[in-house]
């Protein structure tokens, strides 16, 4: 057997066991109907907003921005009470890439349906924080907020480990098409480029702090991880790499400032980019998160 053999075998079993990983048990399944099933997309193949989020540096991000959205005690408190991060982490992983995946490379009708059915879940999620302020999933600003927060996240981890990173015109570009989802989904007054979206941090700072549940999450996402031991050798990096990329302020609020240093941060975040690249190398395991040879 060629030196190739084993490798790409290895390999194969990586990106199969990443793949299910991230997009759950019926994820080959729905990732044939997002890219085989015919008929106009929402953006089309050399959007902004593809390259993005079909690129390996969506694990880095996709952890940020879970640190980050937990700075808000009202959305914190409807992660908390609703969505099982603790008792199902890796459901609600499949959940959201499984979202991403439909309204960035699937057809206009399946996007349409998908954010219909979040939709629906948002207006059966409300309650009470534990000081007793109430909160909706639906509220728009909380909805403004949990964007924000994931678009900053997923565009800083593609500028900082991506495979090529965008020019200013092109972040913008992709601000203004993850936009479009979130206006879809009930958020208002969306930025649509990276000056409105610092101004958008601006404006939620008084509402920000690191309630007991944000550093609950933190504990349990970087220290405490869903994961076999051997594995949490390879999580590290990929968790530094999200800690070092988060603004100064939430890591000083979740407690992080000594959790990864300046050099080892941004360094295990590009090793574990490379490594999830490497292990989703093949076009059978990438499929599901990027469509690079169909039309929109």
């Amino acid at each position: 057997m060629s030196a190739s053999g084993p490798i790409a075998s290895v390999q194969a079993r990586v990106g199969h066991a990443l793949f299910t990983r991230i997009a759950g048990p019926d994820g080959y399944e729905a990732r044939a109907r997002i890219h085989d099933t015919p008929g106009e997309r929402w953006f089309g193949p050399h959007a902004a907003i593809r390259r993005v989020h079909g690129d390996a540096s969506t694990f880095v991000g996709g952890l940020r921005a879970l640190l980050l959205q937990s700075l808000h005690p009202l959305a914190m408190a409807g992660v908390a009470g609703h969505s099982g991060y603790r008792g199902d982490p890796w459901g609600r992983l499949a959940r959201t890439s499984t979202f991403l995946a439909f309204t960035t490379f699937g057809t206009a009708e399946d996007s349409q349906a998908m954010i219909d059915r979040i939709r629906a879940v948002h207006e059966r999620v409300k309650g009470k924080t534990s000081d007793g302020r109430p909160y909706r999933a639906s509220d728009p600003r909380l909805l403004t907020w949990v964007h924000i927060a994931e678009a900053d996240s997923f565009l800083s981890a593609y500028q900082r480990y991506g495979e090529r990173e965008l020019g200013p015109g092109e972040a913008d570009e992709y601000l203004a098409q993850s936009g479009r989802v979130a206006l879809a989904l009930g958020a208002e007054d969306v930025p649509v480029t990276t000056a409105e979206l610092k101004q958008a941090f601006d404006d939620y700072m008084p509402e920000l702090e690191a309630s007991p549940e944000a550093l609950d999450t933190a504990q349990f996402l970087l220290r405490e991880p869903p994961l076999p031991r051997p594995v949490r050798l390879g999580y590290a990096p990929l968790a530094a790499g999200a800690v070092a990329l988060l603004p100064a302020w939430a890591r000083q609020e979740l407690g992080l400032e000594r959790w990864s240093t300046r050099a080892f941060g941004p360094a295990g975040g590009a090793l574990a980019t490379r490594a999830v690249r490497w292990g989703l190398g093949s076009a059978e395991s990438r499929g599901h998160l990027r469509d690079a040879s169909r039309t929109g």
